[in-house]
């Protein structure tokens, strides 16, 4: 059975002592053993998270990595160095990597090959803008991304494979996705798993929802057939907001 996953991306945001604050507040959240709770703290907070959540329920995932695992790339992150404190998990593909940094399908590829072969779990992002969404092509794009960046693994690989969808239309532009919408998108992504691979592990990846969720929305967009939780931007900086979040996953 698919474990609800609430994922909070805090992008760059909180320095050392905004860090330990927060995350001595979300660790006296209770949450369901059926639910996995998740934080991507800035890289120079990576290590002091990793420390603070010791013993705790709470995972620390980073939001990026690059795919050569050394070499001169300045001001870049490998796997084996995320691995060397403790990291196991990782965000790729989120849309802002793809819009400010020139992330690609092909890119994205060989970063979830490498992160993979580091035995760590990805969460990998993925969804269209609105002109592509207002263009009724939405369905081509997400097929794209997904199979250009992840149709080539084995069955096996999937295990460490998170879904997040991304509706970079429903984030900041005052449109809204409803959880229709959102459950029309996840169903979608189920079934392009299934015809590649089989119906079982369609039915094992747990597929995230990250277009803007907030304690308003939150219960009615998990409540989806095909909602397996969330991957929270803004709403994670705030602890009353985020243990909201969670609870009603």
């Amino acid at each position: 059975m698919r474990k609800k996953i609430v994922a909070g991306n805090w992008k760059m945001n909180n320095d050392q002592r905004e860090t330990a604050e927060l995350i001595a507040a979300l660790k006296s959240i209770r949450f369901s053993t059926k639910t996995r709770v998740m934080i991507a703290p800035a890289f120079t907070q990576l290590q002091q998270a990793v420390a603070l959540t010791e013993g705790t329920r709470l995972e620390v995932l980073a939001q990026n990595m690059n795919a050569a695992t050394n070499g001169a790339f300045t001001g870049e992150i490998s796997a084996p160095m995320l691995n060397s404190i403790g990291i196991q998990n990782v965000i790729l593909g989120h849309s802002e990597r793809r819009a400010y940094y020139n992330e690609t399908d092909d890119s994205l590829k060989s970063k979830v090959d490498t992160a993979l072969l580091h035995d760590m779990e990805v969460v990998f992002c993925f969804g269209e803008e609105l002109n592509e969404r207002k263009s009724a092509i939405h369905f081509d794009v997400v097929k794209r991304q997904l199979e250009k960046a992840l149709f080539h693994l084995d069955s096996g690989q999937w295990s460490n494979i998170i879904l997040a969808y991304e509706p970079v239309w429903a984030i900041g532009t005052g449109e809204t996705a409803t959880p229709d919408q959102a459950q029309e998108i996840h169903a979608y992504v189920r079934d392009l798993i299934a015809s590649k691979y089989e119906s079982s592990l369609a039915n094992s990846i747990s597929i995230l929802y990250g277009g803007s969720v907030k304690p308003a929305n939150a219960a009615a967009i998990f409540s989806q057939n095909d909602v397996d939780g969330g991957l929270i931007g803004g709403a994670a900086l705030q602890a009353e907001d985020f243990k909201a979040i969670i609870q009603s996953a």
